[in-house]
């Protein structure tokens, strides 16, 4: 505690000098343009050379070197340390979700948030979030396929935008733009560990006998130095003959996992004539994986461009990557059913291995006709996840069961072709040109599932002593069976026309309208309005107001998967994840699922001096028909409502039948504020210093959930969306959020400063009386820098520096579950690294 206390401090002096320092020590400053931190995008307008600052909606832009300036170097990341409406929790315990980690924009689910690479809608990662979750329910696109080295910036669009750019930019949209460069380049190396010290409680010791198995202090004190990471990336740009370029970017990592288990006070063996076995006093009791993966990771992008000599210019990209992961699921002990004690004679923790592919490659041509300015291109990405269960077994098979299995996978692609057209238009009476955009797309999406090994699946038999069947399938994920297998596909058809002007010369005035085809739930029109008005060069108003939607997507139509239970009579069900168009899915009342609506309202203010800028905007989201994964149904003998569903089905020729399944029936209405600062100071004695300050309020409130007739006529009727998934719409992301920045350079020396204060988030659970609050929590992350030559860096800091961590769960009785995955900022505590680059 001492060295948290010396730490605070420390940091605390460096940066009230460095915030005084220039005004005690001012030198002649730069010219005022030179300060003022307007850039140019392409993103929530298209007209050509318009600022982030001079746009009729909010864009942030974050660049390369800020992305850069941080441990943990991944792209997801980065961003949520620099935005204060974005958030990437790091939930561990969630099967695949441990590897393909969501992200949310203003508190709405990952998949309202529409990412593009270059202008070009990415893919979306092919995992479907089924377990708890923040997310749950969605697929979205994985940002952190894209090393940080391959960015030359990113946009961030904080408005909704499904007229300009399609489904999914509900929340707003994100814009990667890769690095273009014909020659230099850089590598750098780095590593990194977590040094830190946690606490939780521990509950009350089983008792064998009336005998303790094992004696233990109320609360538990651990100091832990792991997960260990190995970062080796660069790029290089390469003249593509006298008039292109080639940048090539390529990345390698290499995590090992955390572990930030609690006390698992348990009874471990079965007990010896009715005593504690001896074994319980040396088991290792901190037996979960709690934290960060184990992770290897291979990725390649390369993007080129390329200017013939009639105008046209072409362009183009390709991506890769190969990840292996590997997270636990809970500890099986060795008394437990689901153990075969032969095989695993002191219990096992099964993990989840899977491998991911992802990739893509686009190609296009920008050129010119009848005045227009043109764009032509088609996009390819792909994503595919197959699952190795590994330190597992199947119970059912007994002691010949094998302990690793195929569970099998699925693969999301898309193909995307479009085209675009802009050209300004002299019109009298407007103070600009008319800027005329017009474009058509079409896209192709298609799904698979493909079936694991029989024995990943298969019941082998096996009766318990108590005369129950043994648990069927591998451990912690049963592999998916030949009839979950899925090959389906779908087609979309868009056009939109995007109109901008200057109506006089303080008014701005932009609309939008769009219209889709799909060929699985039919049509869709949105349409956008948005207006500026500026009263002098350093104060504007904006706002702007659009209907938009999200289509289903098709891991959310059709994937499936089934497990293997049995009753207390030992008669099996299977408990499914049906898609909506399955008879059983049917028989509960599920219909085809049907595009999410949403009316996005805003209102916000621009001011800016000099080298100053603070942007506020106010907005309200409501969003319509949610797609949503109801709670389980017919899958709790002896509940009540259970039983219920189990008799229905079986009334409708569906005995031994349960599961659940993806509908429609959600709203929401989200309202927030972002409040965004910058601040560029002069040149000063003590070099220079640029500033930001960023804050996001808010709050979302479920006004419906679904109801299905079948269901509601039922005796009791089952819940569709129950407590803990409405809570955790509404309290499950910090209710506020405000992020702080200081970057200082001089000659060779560089520092950066930087708080995340999180606020407060809920727990929730079906009984409120177990709900707890995890408190608000300011991160700290330092970094210094030396650079010799300007073309050597090395880098020393600290992510999380105070090593602060959420509250611990109160209820965490296996000792696997010591802190929440709501947590926003991760449970793996500091992260101290060091980072060597060059530039060539």
């Amino acid at each position: 505690m001492q060295f948290k206390t010396v730490l605070r401090t420390a940091a605390a002096a460096a940066v009230i000098a460095s915030i005084t320092a220039p005004a005690i020590a001012q030198e002649e400053t730069a010219p005022e343009a030179d300060r003022q931190l307007e850039t140019v995008v392409t993103l929530g307008t298209r007209v050509a050379n318009r600022s982030a600052l001079d746009t009729a909606v909010a864009v942030d832009i974050v660049s390369s070197a800020t992305l850069e300036k941080i441990g943990i170097g991944e792209l997801n990341q980065a961003l949520s340390v620099q935005l204060p409406s974005f958030n990437f929790p790091r939930p561990a315990l969630n099967d695949g979700t441990d590897s393909v980690r969501p992200a949310s924009l203003r508190g709405l689910g990952p998949d309202q948030t529409l990412v593009l690479v270059n202008g070009k809608r990415r893919h979306m990662a092919s995992l479907v979030n089924v377990n708890g979750s923040i997310g749950r329910g969605s697929s979205a696109v994985d940002l952190n396929t894209i090393p940080t080295m391959a960015v030359s910036g990113i946009e961030v669009l904080r408005d909704g935008a499904s007229a300009q750019y399609g489904s999914d930019a509900i929340a707003g949209v994100i814009n990667v733009n890769l690095r273009e460069a014909a020659e230099g380049g850089a590598a750098e190396v780095s590593y990194g560990w977590r040094e830190t010290e946690y606490s939780v409680p521990v509950g009350t010791p089983a008792t064998v006998g009336g005998t303790p198995v094992i004696s233990a202090p109320a609360q538990i004190q651990r100091d832990r130095s792991d997960g260990h990471v190995v970062t080796l990336s660069g790029w290089k740009g390469f003249h593509l003959g006298e008039d292109g370029y080639l940048t090539i970017s390529a990345e390698v990592k290499d995590q090992q996992h955390t572990e930030r288990s609690g006390y698992d006070v348990r009874q471990q063996y079965p007990d010896v004539g009715g005593q504690p076995n001896p074994g319980e006093a040396v088991i290792n009791r901190f037996n979960g994986w709690t934290g960060e993966p184990e992770l290897e990771q291979a990725t390649v992008f390369a993007n080129a461009g390329y200017d013939l000599t009639n105008g046209v210019e072409l362009y183009g990209w390709a991506s890769y990557q190969n990840r292996d992961t590997s997270s636990a699921g809970f500890y099986r002990r060795a008394l437990d059913s689901r153990n075969v004690i032969e095989i695993y004679p002191n219990g096992f923790l099964p993990l989840i291995s899977p491998e991911t592919t992802d990739a893509s490659v686009a190609g296009g041509a920008r050129f010119e006709a009848a005045g227009w300015d043109m764009d032509a291109s088609v996009v390819y990405g792909s994503n595919e996840m197959q699952f190795t269960i590994e330190n597992t077994l199947n119970a059912s098979i007994g002691p010949s069961s094998k302990t690793s299995f195929d569970a099998g996978g699925f693969k999301y692609s898309q193909v995307v072709g479009n085209l675009s057209a802009v050209k300004g238009f002299a019109v009298d009476g407007l103070a600009s040109d008319l800027n005329v955009a017009w474009g058509i797309e079409a896209r192709q999406e298609m799904y698979e599932i493909n079936a694991g090994e029989p024995d990943s699946y298969r019941y082998g038999g096996v009766i318990l002593p108590n005369g129950n069947a043994a648990s069927a399938g591998s451990q912690v994920f049963p592999g998916f069976q030949p009839k979950n297998e899925v090959d389906e596909d779908r087609t979309a058809v868009g056009a939109y026309l995007d109109l901008e002007a200057n109506v006089t010369d303080e008014l701005l005035v932009s609309g939008a309208v769009r219209v889709e085809s799909y060929s699985d739930f039919g049509e869709t029109v949105t349409g956008k309005l948005a207006a500026r008005y500026d009263f002098n060069d350093a104060f504007a108003l904006r706002g702007s107001i659009q209907n938009g939607f999200r289509a289903p997507s098709l891991q959310q139509q059709y994937f499936q998967t089934t497990s293997t239970n049995f009753n207390a009579q030992g008669v099996p069900f299977d408990v499914t994840t049906f898609p909506v168009t399955d008879p059983v899915a049917r028989a509960l009342g599920a219909q085809d699922l049907k595009a999410e609506e949403s009316v996005n309202y805003s209102i916000g203010a621009v001011y800016r001096s000099g080298g100053f800028n603070l942007t506020v905007d106010a907005y309200r989201i409501d969003v319509n028909d949610r797609i949503v994964l109801s709670e389980n149904l017919g899958t709790s003998p002896g509940n009540a409502a259970s039983d219920a569903v189990t008799a229905y089905l079986a009334s409708q020729g569906f005995a031994g039948a349960a599961g659940r399944f993806f509908l429609n029936g959600v709203d929401t209405e989200t309202t927030g504020i972002d409040i965004v600062s910058s601040y560029a100071f002069g040149e000063t004695e003590v070099g220079r210093f640029t500033a930001t300050l960023g804050a996001n309020f808010n709050s979302t409130d479920v006004t419906a959930v679904p109801e299905v007739p079948t269901l509601s006529a039922l005796s009791p009727a089952p819940t569709l969306f129950g407590r803990v998934n409405v809570k955790t719409f509404e309290e499950g992301t910090p209710s506020d959020k405000f992020t702080a920045s200081l970057d200082w350079e001089k000659d060779a020396f560089g520092v950066t400063f930087r708080a995340v204060r999180y606020g407060e988030v809920l727990v929730p659970d079906s009984n409120a009386a177990n709900d707890y609050t995890i408190d608000p929590a300011t991160i700290i992350d330092l970094e210094g820098r030396y650079t010799w030559n300007e073309r050597v860096t090395l880098s020393l800091g600290a992510d999380n520096l105070f090593d602060e961590y959420g509250t611990p769960s109160p209820f965490n009785g296996t000792g696997n579950t010591p802190f929440s995955g709501y947590i926003p900022y991760g449970s793996s505590g500091r992260f101290v690294y060091v980072k060597a680059g060059v530039k060539f």
